[in-house]
């Protein structure tokens, strides 16, 4: 009897753990890039409680490239990438079978930021930026007055994002000229919230990362006027919209796995994120794209239209309208 009352427990225990696993049995994994982490984070959020957590959506950073590794091995069924998928992910998925669809979710305004002690470097011009981090400054140019002569002689500390970042890759391109060229000197992190602790720490701090962190962080830091030519312009939506916040501003992606969306969770998860960018996007402080452009997306989602409008290259200075546009004829 005893035999029987403990096999019937263990049998109901059972029971339990697999009811509350398979609660959690449909899972949308997600990975890539800190800049469009808020974005792709607050969309789960919301998915998951519509959803009363029957789907479970797992949000990494691991940065865009490292996003793409993980996303070309059929690791992940969507990748946040802050910029477009480059020629060598493009042959690893290939070489992996893997295919995919590239949705653009909002744009951003790469920004640059100072110590809030700092009142010399208001504005920097791109050859300014250029000089700081090109890779023959590296172990010589260690102070402010060697940027500008009218700068003070205050050390200058450099924070920005590691070599798995698609912010370092734009970055690098928009401003050294050459994707990924950089001084190594500087203290690099995947994590944007390192690097506004450090320039919030140091007086003579520079460093990069997306608009939405500074705007979190404005107490703690200044951001920088770039001067691409016609002036300097301080980074904002308008700014950004205009096509003025030039050559800092990009759009922002997610790429999803065409062998996932044979999966319902993931058709559901996908079409809700392009349904509900355009508040969620906003809420999170990125500037949303048109209606149009999310219109276009879900339907290039729905046909599962395949591949790059970017063919492997990193683009900068591309306007909203442009970006339009480009996709209109996939």
């Amino acid at each position: 009897m005893k035999i029987a009352k403990i096999t019937a427990m263990l049998a109901l225990a059972f029971a339990g753990i697999a009811a509350s696993s398979s609660s959690f049995a449909q899972i949308v994994k997600v990975d890539g890039s800190s800049t469009v982490y808020p974005i792709t984070e607050a969309v789960a959020e919301d998915f998951q409680k519509l959803k009363k957590n029957a789907i479970k959506v797992t949000v990494g950073i691991s940065g865009t490239g490292g996003g793409f590794k993980k996303f070309c091995r059929g690791e992940t069924d969507v990748s946040n990438a802050s910029r477009p998928i480059l020629a060598k992910e493009m042959d690893a998925c290939k070489e992996a079978g893997i295919q995919y669809v590239e949705l653009p979710i909002a744009y951003d305004a790469l920004t640059v930021v100072i110590n809030p002690q700092n009142d010399w470097a208001k504005t920097l011009t791109v050859a300014e930026l250029k000089k700081i981090w090109e890779p023959g400054a590296q172990g010589k140019l260690k102070s402010w007055n060697e940027v500008n002569p009218a700068f003070p002689d205050v050390p200058l500390k450099l924070y920005g994002p590691g070599a798995d970042s698609g912010t370092f890759d734009y970055f690098t391109e928009a401003v050294v000229g050459k994707a990924k060229s950089s001084r190594g000197d500087y203290t690099a992190s995947e994590d944007d919230n390192v690097l506004v602790q450090g320039v919030s720490r140091d007086k003579g701090g520079l460093g990069y990362f997306g608009f939405a962190y500074y705007l979190e962080n404005q107490k703690k830091l200044k951001a920088v006027g770039i001067d691409g030519g016609k002036g300097p312009v301080l980074p904002s939506p308008e700014a950004v919209e205009s096509g003025t916040y030039a050559p800092l501003s990009r759009p922002i992606f997610i790429y999803v796995n065409a062998k996932s969306m044979d999966k319902p969770e993931i058709m559901e998860f996908v079409e809700y994120y392009l349904k509900n960018a355009p508040k969620l996007v906003k809420e999170v402080k990125y500037v949303a794209l048109p209606q149009k452009a999310y219109d276009i997306a879900a339907d290039h989602f729905k046909h599962k239209k395949l591949g790059t409008v970017f063919g492997g290259k990193e683009e900068v200075g591309l306007k909203i309208e442009d970006l339009l546009k480009r996709e209109a004829k996939m």
